[in-house]
């Protein structure tokens, strides 16, 4: 399938994706022919409720999960047509994550978390790369840290510590998996303003997935999965725009049940 230049200008897409898990009766659609892009340079919060297929999305758009049916990119690559080998070192070169579990090696001080994706690759880091990641880290205030393992450090800066090893290596994208979800409110927000600045400031792509409406206002734009489907596409809204969306959402939900049952 060819690419369109609409489709070059975007760091990840998906076209027609299924994702069905178990068969027969039994089986689940997770994703139901869902086509959707994240742009170069933006911050993309996707949400929707649990079991709307928004970490199916975000795991096979990663190549972490393979579709049923249709394909996904990451930039010009199609990667569904690649090997588990070829998956792996897209994943090391080309994309970052940001985990809700901060996921840091215990063993490894905050420096050696970091470097990590080089030592992975087995390279180190060249000299406009070492400039990079120590801009990282003066920004992320990780200076004073970086000998520390991640037992002592707080939340707040196990997740700047990931934040950081999800850049270092400036991949094409950056998928963020409720990185706020085991953080305190406080921290929370500067996990989100330095997602917001990676994107704005550096021109990073990052793909957030969330529960939170406070957290996807960071983002600039907006995508709302239900039951597989994407069903709205908006640019930046309020946190008090997204709830109310998903109430109504979810009202519109609850009342076809409703009607369904009584008929």
């Amino acid at each position: 399938m060819n690419l369109s230049s609409a489709d070059l200008g975007l760091a990840a897409r998906v076209h027609n994706l299924t994702r069905t898990y178990g068969a027969g009766e039994s089986a689940v659609r997770a994703l139901d022919d869902v086509s959707v892009g994240i742009r170069r340079g933006q911050f993309t919060a996707i949400m929707g409720p649990s079991g709307s297929g928004k970490s199916t999305l975000m795991h096979i758009m990663a190549g972490l999960d393979a579709a049923t049916s249709g394909h996904a990119w990451v930039g010009d690559t199609d990667i569904t047509a690649l090997s588990d080998l070829e998956l792996t070192i897209l994943r090391r070169r080309r994309v970052g994550f940001v985990f809700q579990a901060f996921n840091l090696v215990p063993t490894l001080d905050a420096h050696a978390n970091i470097l990590l994706p080089f030592d992975l690759d087995g390279r180190r880091p060249s000299a406009l790369e070492r400039a990079r990641i120590d801009a990282l880290i003066e920004t992320l205030g990780l200076a004073s840290r970086l000998g520390h393992r991640p037992h002592q450090l707080s939340g707040g800066q196990q997740q700047r510590v990931a934040i950081a090893r999800a850049l270092a290596t400036a991949p094409d994208l950056v998928f963020a998996d409720e990185p706020t979800g085991n953080l305190d409110s406080r921290s929370g927000r500067e996990v989100l303003q330095l997602l917001q600045t990676a994107s704005r400031d550096h021109g990073q792509s990052i793909a957030m997935v969330t529960h939170d409406p406070m957290a996807a206002a960071h983002a600039d734009r907006v995508i709302f999965l239900a039951d597989g489907r994407v069903v709205a596409d908006k640019p930046r809204q309020s946190a008090e725009e997204i709830s109310a969306y998903m109430l109504a959402a979810e009202l519109g939900a609850q009342a076809s049940v409703t009607q369904a049952v009584r008929a």
